[in-house]
């Protein structure tokens, strides 16, 4: 695996149907709120290339009555994720919470303490509000060191786990590990091309299905 593959308080209690019915907009339609960084913010790509936008025209050719709100901001952390969140949940109110961090917190080097710790309160948070959430974890590439590539990768499936949360574990499986992975990442050879973005929205539509109305 290539460097490529990097790009990738309290209990929130039981969830009332007071907070389940704020979780929608004024329509009644779900809306999935998706948090992430330059993975899902189209970073190098044309406006309406990317997987989040390719999501909605999923749901709509699956005639799946829903909103999507893509809140990803390039070069975001985990921490710059929790902090905004609070804000984003008010003014959206989300039904269903898509959160996509953690990349630039081991590109940057900081704690596995800290990210799982914000993926968690990320977490908590939603459920608080009667959202659903999916956990889109990533990988770092064998140079990292093999302990810290194998307590990395944990952080995902240990916030699901927790807060029993669906998960994806890995958003760039098909792409990073791809025989020709390089064909699929632009220059930098971390965010993927256009062509990859459908894999992207595969690895990450079954898990979200799941969670949306019948």
């Amino acid at each position: 695996m290539t460097t490529a593959a990097l790009c990738g308080a309290g209990s929130a209690g039981t969830w009332t149907a007071a907070a389940q019915a704020q979780a929608t907009n004024a329509s009644g339609k779900p809306v999935i709120l998706v948090l992430g960084d330059s993975l899902s913010a189209e970073y190098g790509l044309k406006r309406g290339e990317g997987w989040v936008p390719l999501l909605e025209k999923r749901l709509a050719q699956q005639k799946i009555a829903a909103t999507v709100v893509n809140a990803s901001i390039s070069g975001d952390t985990s921490s710059g994720g929790r902090a905004r969140f609070p804000a984003l949940l008010v003014q959206h109110k989300p039904s269903h919470v898509v959160v996509e961090l953690g990349a630039n917190d081991a590109l940057r080097g900081l704690p596995l303490s800290d990210t799982e710790s914000n993926l968690l309160q990320i977490t908590k948070a939603a459920q608080a509000a009667g959202a659903k959430v999916l956990i889109v974890g990533i990988q770092v590439p064998p140079n990292y060191g093999g302990d810290y590539t194998r307590r990395f990768e944990a952080v995902f499936s240990k916030v699901a786990g927790v807060t029993k949360s669906a998960l994806v574990p890995f958003l760039l499986k098909g792409v990073a590990d791809a025989p020709d992975a390089l064909s699929l990442f632009q220059a930098d050879r971390i965010h993927p091309t256009a062509v990859a973005q459908p894999q992207l929205l595969d690895n990450v539509w079954p898990e979200l299905r799941k969670l949306l109305p019948k």
